[in-house]
């Protein structure tokens, strides 16, 4: 027979948490070695709330190591990102603070996280860097495609809008996460993703 007290944890036990609404999503958008995950990294201590580093290398890097064939290959890469950009929403939505780091090399991908993020809650950073240093940097590390920077540099800010603008080359990791922190505490309207969701198509 079941106590009060047993029912009354039991009960506990099934209801959902609450969430507190949406959490915010720091995106930051640049090309394969721009310096992104370097700014996640100086970025999260110095935020005053928690947030967790997402990376979609970190997706990819869950796939099982098996060799896919070439022409399969570029829709393994799209539903990865695509399974990506739903885990980002779900843990937004769940009242999680996000630092991802992304590139937008193709135009769905932007539009796709468009569609799935509350706009309001988005801050798009520009991480961007000159294409000579990224091939510098490209050639000096050992777990980089090559090439892979000099395909996604003409795509991965094409659509020109963004929050914060970070120049790597220039500024250091900690400089550029002091930006965008500075950003935070002072957020302006429309963000870059309410003006590029009538740009790009439909939220669905």
């Amino acid at each position: 027979m079941t106590t009060e007290g047993e029912a009354e944890i039991a009960a506990g036990e099934a209801e959902i948490p609450g969430t507190g609404g949406p959490g915010m999503v720091i995106l930051l958008n640049g090309t394969s070695s721009s310096g992104k995950s370097s700014i996640a990294a100086e970025l999260l201590p110095i935020l005053d709330d928690t947030y967790f580093h997402f990376p979609v290398d970190a997706f990819h890097a869950l796939r099982v190591d098996r060799d896919i064939a070439d022409e399969d290959l570029q829709a393994e890469i799209d539903r990865t990102v695509k399974g990506f950009h739903r885990a980002v929403a779900g843990m937004a939505a769940a009242g999680n603070n996000l630092v991802v780091d992304v590139p937008m090399s193709r135009r769905w991908r932007l539009l796709d996280c468009v569609n799935l993020l509350d706009p309001c809650r988005v801050v798009l950073v520009k991480v961007y860097c000159p294409l000579p240093e990224l091939l510098r940097r490209e050639a000096a590390r050992a777990d980089r495609t090559p090439g892979l920077a000099a395909a996604q540099y003409p795509r991965v800010h094409a659509h020109g809008i963004h929050d914060v603008e970070c120049d790597t080359a220039r500024a250091s990791p900690r400089a550029c996460a002091e930006r965008v922190k500075a950003y935070l505490a002072a957020p302006r309207r429309p963000t870059a993703f309410e003006q590029l969701g009538g740009g790009l198509g439909q939220r669905g």
